[in-house]
């Protein structure tokens, strides 16, 4: 069963899925799991594909929209601020909490990729979180930092000149989150398999959605290099923790994030790695993402 709901957050709402049991009857309240999801994913997308599978597996999934982002409110549209996306977790854990049919201390979190970041940062200091379980997690800032050519403090300086042109003029500026096509890719010499698959995911029938617009506001880039989804985490995220990584090791850096988590983590519970699996390949594909849903669905039902 489907419900679409909104999540009241301050001035705006988000839009947002829950994902039932379909023989849920309100007669026993149910665990439930707010999925935290990728950096430009929107709800219909991997969200869905995790938060139908544990709902047939009898917990109750929510997956929303981040703010400024999808279907939901906010402005400037398509920012990407990790604080805000930390802050949507626990405004939907407030709809939760509230919600006939579920249990309001019986409440987990599950991020996927960027989103298992986000959830771990949330999970520290919002402890009505009794469950953490990620899937090829990323740390946004480490990664944003990663990617600067020429060192993180010189892109801050780059950002700058930039949001001071942007004042002047009134307008904002937009990036790409990836290529828009498998040749936009190869023209900027992007082949490597990692590349491919999330252009394939992403942006064509297969798992694009036309609420994902693949665009990033480029002010979002100062707020991701000075992030550290870790910080303190551990000494605050004591909660019982779940790691699903792909074995195959590619450049997303979700392997060494992952095992980073695991080592740094209070209360690690299980860690699985699925052969064969790439970071993308975690997003949709049933042989994997079965998988990976059996494991978390028995890690949720032992720790809610």
């Amino acid at each position: 069963m489907l419900q679409h709901l909104t999540i009241p957050r301050g001035p705006i709402e988000l839009a947002a899925d829950l994902h039932l049991p379909d023989d849920a009857d309100g007669s026993a309240p149910l665990r439930a799991v707010v999925l935290s999801t990728p950096g430009s994913s929107v709800k219909e997308q991997i969200g869905a594909n995790y938060a139908s599978r544990l709902a047939a597996r009898g917990i109750a999934a929510l997956v929303f929209d981040p703010a400024h982002q999808g279907q939901s409110g906010g402005e400037p549209r398509d920012l990407e601020d990790p604080y805000r996306r930390g802050e949507d977790i626990s405004y939907a854990i407030d709809l939760l909490t509230t919600t006939p049919g579920i249990a309001p201390r019986r409440i987990g979190v599950l991020g996927i990729c960027a989103g298992g970041g986000y959830a771990v940062h949330t999970a520290r200091t919002d402890h009505r979180i009794k469950a953490v379980g990620t899937v090829v997690p990323g740390n946004m800032g480490t990664s944003f930092r990663g990617f600067q050519p020429d060192g993180p403090a010189a892109a801050l300086d780059a950002l700058a000149d930039e949001r001071v042109e942007e004042a002047r003029s009134g307008e904002t500026t937009r990036v790409n989150w990836l290529p828009d096509t498998l040749e936009d890719a190869t023209t900027a010499g992007l082949t490597d398999i990692d590349t491919t698959q999330a252009i394939t995911y992403y942006r064509t029938e297969r798992g694009g959605n036309e609420h994902s617009t693949n665009r990033r506001l480029s002010r979002s880039d100062s707020l991701l290099l000075g992030y550290d989804a870790f910080h303190l985490a551990d000494q605050l995220m004591t909660q019982p923790l779940q790691v699903v990584l792909g074995g195959r090791i590619g450049n997303t850096g979700s392997y060494d994030t992952g095992m980073q988590l695991w080592k740094l983590a209070p209360n690690p519970v299980d860690l699985m790695v699925i052969d064969g699996a790439g970071h993308y390949e975690m997003y949709d594909e049933p042989v994997y993402v079965d998988a990976a849903v059996e494991r978390l669905a028995g890690f949720y039902m032992n720790h809610l």
